[in-house]
């Protein structure tokens, strides 16, 4: 769960970032508050996982986290080829909104936003704690936010 979890930081801390075109500036505030959350939730999913949470023998090959780490790994392709899709929206030097087309944008208008709720959900029922329930939980409210919004 540990490794699913660094495994998505890495991914959306390192790779994605590399990935991207240009495009609109983040503002600072913005970028601070993204940036304290994640501290603040890595901080917490770690400490939780590590010092508090406690699993019977077996858990690893339960039908809990197998279901978990499969609902994740789904969550985090639909995510990954969803940012593929939106990298290349747009030719270089191409301005203006184009409507996402392919893959999940076929059945939802934001497939990257429900990746990433599909994958804390799966990771939240992999760790069956009450802090990646939060979690999954924050991300459906922020991220489901802001694909009504983008759907608009």
């Amino acid at each position: 769960n540990a490794i699913n979890f660094l495994f998505f930081v890495c991914y959306r801390a390192l790779i994605f970032p590399l990935l991207i075109r240009e495009g609109k500036p983040t503002p600072f505030f913005t970028f601070v508050l993204a940036f304290l959350f994640c501290v603040f939730n890595g901080y917490l999913q770690g400490r939780s996982l590590t010092t508090y949470a406690t699993y019977p023998p077996g858990w690893l090959g339960g039908s809990r986290f197998i279901t978990g780490f499969l609902v994740w790994l789904i969550g985090m392709a639909i995510n990954i080829h969803s940012d593929h899709i939106l990298r290349n929206l747009r030719k270089p030097g191409e301005t203006g909104y184009k409507i996402p087309r392919g893959g999940m944008f076929e059945y939802v208008s934001g497939a990257n936003f429900f990746g990433e709720i599909l994958e804390w959900f799966g990771f939240a029922l992999a760790c069956c704690t009450i802090e990646s329930f939060a979690f999954a939980l924050c991300t459906l409210f922020i991220l489901g936010s802001r694909a009504r919004q983008h759907h608009k």
